[in-house]
């Protein structure tokens, strides 16, 4: 083996040796960890010093290659300045569930009067009562006793149809003269007019599971505690595991930070408010003003600066306490990462930012937005580097030879990426990583360079939910752009693979440039995939039910089947053998233990399974339906084992179709069908 191929030999061989048990999940050793994270960054120093001294423009060097040469160095730094803070976060990574399960446990020893009374506000503005219905339903489930739990819709829409359904649900219904400051606005409002020790704050779309107070109340024995955040989990695919049909296969674009960074936050005292999921000490409020900051439009991550200047710090439960509805379309992803983008930012110009008075070093250095400032630059100089170079003649490294960036660049690189590999092996995948930060970087970058410029003064944007979301779009600019760039880059191989046409002059880096530029073109052509989204007919999230119910046709008597998924709008319903399967029959009447009888349109059947869709639940059963399927721990997020690699390449050559309903569904139900549903009705009254 040559002598430059010994370092990536050796990381290879240390990242495949290295028990995965020492280093990842909740019994990861700390000890171990470090030492990885020291041995990774031993191996990227000898990489930088390498670099500042040896790759520099040299003199004579043009302008516009100098120029693209800095530009590199400058991104590069800013990158593994980055990848060290993210290194030391995650060197200290803090469980809470312990101690959750100890407060659990003493809680409900306590007498029921005793425990601590919490409002739960649900701020809404412009959602739909398809997204709204469950985030109510889960907040009046709450285990916790009567009279202790207060549930205040706060409505900045001021629509007189959900005042309505509030009342009839039971539910507080609060509405403000103005809408000043938006969500953060909205909240101080109904602070203002509460006054219980605790308020829990609930997105519009997040359903908090029933024992989510037990778990999470526990934790604030500890009197510096202000906050306890759970992290935002989704019931629905996200934009890319949607368009590239890969729920099953690959976790949501925000796992690695709610899985990982975060408890790497907590260790150091540095995790923060989430908006969502996060249940506040009154007291802490008080001890900052009595309200939310409104300095900046992420004003979660500005509450847990200000607490952490008074001594409250957030505390982080990794647990799966509430879900939410992930971006349902291309154009909701984008709308919300550039508020999260312009909102960072902001607090970088705010005296109660990071770099306000009154902070510790490490929450400096955590709370900078280094990363949505260095990552749109990041993407920009992975994908067009080799196609410049292909086309300028000129080197990435300047003056290196192949032999030394494989020796010192790429281990470097395959070092950091196997290290994060191996602290989060469920969450962190390279490929899938960077294919979606390059889709949204042409929607971010733009407002990253307008709010260093002018950070205040922009209009306010709400992510779009439910209808409102839209569905079924074709991100056009990221069909055409990945296109044109991709024909570069062909182009630019196809030139320099002639002797006599070639630009690049030093022929060892043509192998180097022409492995980046295929990688490029990979990316490029994953992102195409991901820009294309679906038609969706069924909106509905489906759950693995696998409870008895009894089917019936009208010419036949009743048959034990199994609910094997369900929803709130129908169900896959298995039988022990397909000849029992009713045939040619276009309505079913479908009776649930707990939910009680609905007539079923059958959509298609195959084998002995019939998918069926139901028609006109009553409230009541629509109620218990969102309660059995969102507030009791159900997960249809769970990933099957497999290459999340393999799938994403594959995802090139295949297209995502949504299966459709063999044939449209009746307009309505029979007679008899209408009399067995008020019969049985009546009968298990």
């Amino acid at each position: 083996m040559p002598d430059y191929l010994v370092p990536i030999a050796l990381v290879v061989a240390l990242a495949l040796l290295i028990p995965r048990r020492l280093v990842a999940g909740t019994r990861a050793r700390p000890f171990a960890v470090r030492l990885l994270f020291v041995a990774t960054f031993a191996v990227i120093i000898r990489y930088l010093i390498w670099r500042y001294t040896e790759t520099l423009p040299v003199a004579g060097t043009g302008f516009a290659e100098a120029t693209f040469a800095w530009f590199l160095i400058v991104v590069e730094t800013l990158i593994w300045f980055d990848t060290a803070v993210l290194f030391l976060t995650l060197s200290r990574r803090r469980d809470n569930s312990a101690a959750a399960s100890e407060g659990e446990a003493r809680l409900r020893r306590m007498n029921p009067s005793d425990l601590p009374k919490v409002d739960i506000f649900i701020a809404t503005y412009n959602e739909d009562i398809e997204v709204l219905e469950k985030t109510i339903a889960g907040a009046m489930a709450l285990d916790w006793p009567e009279g202790h739990a207060t549930v205040y819709v706060l409505d900045d829409g001021k629509r007189d149809w959900l005042k309505s359904y509030c009342a009839r649900k039971g539910v507080e219904y609060f509405t403000r003269d103005n809408n000043d400051h938006a969500k953060a606005g909205n909240i101080n409002a109904a602070i203002a007019r509460t006054e219980n020790p605790y308020f829990m704050v609930l997105d519009a779309d997040f359903i908090p599971q029933q024992n989510f107070l037990y778990r999470a109340m526990g934790l604030f024995d500890d009197e510096k505690v202000g906050i306890v955040q759970i992290p935002h989990n989704f019931y629905n695919a996200d934009p890319m595991q949607n368009n590239l049909g890969l729920r099953k296969v690959m976790p949501d674009d925000q796992r690695f930070f709610f899985e990982t960074i975060m408890m790497g936050r907590d260790g150091w005292d540095a995790a923060f408010c989430c908006g969502s999921n996060s249940i506040t000490r009154r007291t802490a409020m008080e001890a900052i003003g009595g309200g939310l900051p409104t300095g900046s439009i992420t004003e979660d991550m500005l509450l847990t600066l200000a607490l952490l200047r008074k001594g409250f710090v957030t505390r982080y439960l990794n647990e799966r306490l509430a879900v939410g509805l992930a971006p349902e379309s291309l154009s909701a992803m984008y709308v919300q990462r550039a508020r999260w983008a312009r909102g960072a930012i902001q607090m970088l110009y705010l005296r109660e930012g990071p770099l306000g008075p009154g902070l510790k070093l490490r929450h400096r250095l955590m709370f900078l937005p280094l990363t949505w400032i260095v990552q749109p630059f990041m993407v920009i100089a992975t994908i067009l580097t080799p196609i410049i170079c292909l086309w300028t003649g000129w080197s990435p490294l300047a003056t290196a030879s192949a032999q030394e960036i494989l020796s010192l660049q790429i281990p470097a690189m395959l070092a950091t990426l196997a290290t994060l590999r191996l602290v989060a092996p469920k969450s962190f995948f390279p490929l899938a990583s960077t294919v979606h930060s390059a889709l949204h970087v042409p929607r971010v970058l733009p407002t990253v360079l307008a709010t260093l410029v002018k950070p205040h003064g922009h209009a306010f944007k709400v992510t779009p939910k439910g209808s409102a979301a839209g569905g079924g779009e074709i991100d056009r600019a990221m069909i055409y752009w990945p296109i044109a760039l991709i024909l570069a880059a062909a182009l630019g191989l196809y030139i320099n693979a002639d002797f006599d046409s070639r630009i690049v002059v030093d022929s060892g880096q043509i192998p180097i440039l022409a492995f980046w530029a295929v990688i490029s073109m990979i990316l490029l052509s994953i992102v195409q995939a991901v820009a294309v989204s679906p038609n969706t007919e069924h909106r509905d999230e489906r759950f693995e039910f696998n409870q008895p119910c009894t089917i019936a046709t009208k010419a036949k008597e009743a048959l034990t089947a199994q609910v094997e998924t369900l929803s709130l709008t129908g169900a896959r319903i298995g039988l022990e053998d397909a000849a029992q399967v009713p045939q040619n029959v276009r309505w079913l009447l479908v009776v649930i233990p707990e939910i009680g009888p609905i007539a079923a349109n059958v959509i298609k059947h195959k084998g002995r399974q019939i998918e069926v869709s139901f028609h006109a639940t009553t409230e009541e059963q629509r109620d218990h339906l969102m309660r059995m399927l969102f507030t009791m721990g159900r997960d249809n997020s769970t990933q099957a084992e497999g290459s999340i690699a393999l799938a994403l390449l594959t995802s090139i050559f295949t297209t995502n179709e949504t299966s459709t309903p063999s044939r449209a569904p009746s307009t309505a139900p029979p007679p008899w069908l209408r009399k067995s549903v008020a019969t049985e009705a009546n009968s298990t009254v």
